[in-house]
């Protein structure tokens, strides 16, 4: 693994199926997750293919979504294990290692999640720089703080190379709100070809969590407000 490589192992562990293991190599130069090309990739990777409503590409171009594609083969391995199936989910990256009993779809979650974020789609792109510090199972206001957390850290980069910052957080809601769409688009290819519901699931709550963020961020920030009170 060189310097500029950066890899996430998870390892789905059941007590009656075969376990899963699935690694996440990130190029750390452009965030990009790193995946050998696809020879035979599914029509269901197709852009036009349920294609999101905030898509910013053409067929001509990208004939292939790029979040399609890297999640083809998750899909692939998880489309006939159930939801509530329970599993032991092993997360290893370079630092530590993270352990939990969930349900399935959580550790999809967890995992769709990180996916997304590392592929080549400029809607999702403002979440690249977190992947590099990657959380397991976060829960919603982990995921806040995170998410809050690292925009305005790149408000502060922005403002340092004479940039306009957004410190009131007003572009963010925007960028949730696409990413709500592009949730539902991808919910849309799933549904299709997924025959129980462990995958889906797992989109319905990164869709979930985007509407939470779509709704009104101060909203969404009151559940931890109070642990800055009388520390400001």
């Amino acid at each position: 693994m060189t310097q500029d490589l950066y890899k996430i192992k998870y390892e789905f562990n059941f007590k009656e199926i075969e376990q899963k293991v699935y690694e996440i190599i990130i190029n750390t130069r452009d965030m990009n997750i790193v995946y050998p090309e696809m020879k035979n990739k599914p029509d269901w990777t197709k852009l036009e293919y349920e294609q999101c409503k905030c898509c910013p590409y053409t067929q001509d171009k990208v004939p292939y979504c790029p979040i399609a594609v890297n999640i083809a083969e998750l899909v692939s391995e998880f489309k006939d294990i159930v939801s509530f199936e329970d599993c032991v989910v092993k997360c290893t990256t370079n630092e530590r290692t993270y352990l939990k009993k969930v349900d399935v779809q959580d550790g999809l979650y967890s995992i769709l999640g990180l996916i997304n974020a590392t592929s080549a789609c400029s809607v999702i792109n403002i979440f690249k720089p977190m992947a590099r510090f990657h959380l397991p199972f976060s829960t919603v206001e982990e995921t806040i703080v995170r998410a809050t957390s690292f925009y305005l850290l790149r408000q502060y980069f922005k403002s340092k190379k004479g940039g306009k910052p957004d410190f009131d957080l007003k572009d963010l809601e925007n960028y949730y709100g696409k990413i709500q769409i592009l949730n539902e688009g991808l919910l849309a290819r799933i549904d299709k070809i997924s025959k129980t519901d462990a995958d889906k699931n797992a989109m319905v709550i990164l869709h979930s969590l985007s509407q939470m963020f779509s709704f009104s961020i101060d909203d969404s920030l009151s559940s931890v407000e109070f642990l800055f009170e009388g520390n400001i």
